[in-house]
């Protein structure tokens, strides 16, 4: 049976932006799927004693920082530390990848994912924009007619399920990959999961 990777993600974390190509990579060089999974982290949160960014302690904000710049050298990609358009609400960007796959499946969805988290970290593109996330579909390939339909009532009800499920799952923070029940939380895990699913 195909091993899947539930990959639980808000679109404007850093983090998920910086794990996302590899992520990709491994689930082809495993034969996993992946279920593209946008989540509401403000609710997660809320029960995980999870704090949003400008709640954070001043020295965790510096470091965060300093991590950040670390890895994008090291991974070599392009990352402004202080992109134009953060923080930013994720919430219309996550229905939209959700409208995507629930219409066209996961490999566009993940297609769009990657497509939105660099929008906001290595172009200055603004993903609560309707005129910038219809851009994005276009520049992927995808159906314009997935814009109004994130703004329906299924891809709102899928967006809340996912993030009980996330919830349900012990998820804390994004981005999140999960396999038969194990966490793995951050992209500075992908070794760990690359080791789970390939079995070495």
């Amino acid at each position: 049976m195909k091993q899947s990777i539930d990959y639980y993600l808000t679109p404007q974390s850093p983090w998920a932006y910086l794990g996302h190509a590899r992520l990709v990579s491994l689930a082809e060089q495993a034969g996993c799927e992946v279920h593209v999974l946008p989540t509401d982290f403000g609710k997660v949160f809320a029960v995980s004693g999870g704090l949003p960014l400008g709640k954070r302690a001043p020295q965790r904000q510096a470091y965060r920082l300093v991590e950040l710049r670390r890895f994008a050298d090291h991974l070599k990609l392009p990352l402004n530390l202080h992109p134009r358009f953060f923080p930013v609400a994720g919430d219309n960007a996550s229905r939209l990848i959700i409208a995507v796959d629930m219409a066209d499946g996961a490999r566009a969805a993940l297609r769009l994912t990657g497509a939105v988290m660099t929008a906001v970290w290595a172009e200055e593109r603004d993903i609560a924009d309707a005129a910038v996330l219809g851009a994005l579909l276009a520049e992927n390939g995808l159906d314009g007619t997935r814009l109004a339909q994130s703004g329906e009532a299924p891809a709102q009800q899928r967006y809340e399920a996912i993030t009980q499920q996330a919830i349900d799952a012990g998820v804390f923070g994004a981005p999140s990959y999960c396999v038969d029940g194990e966490v793995f939380w951050g992209q500075d895990r992908l070794d760990y999961l690359q080791r789970r699913v390939l079995g070495s």
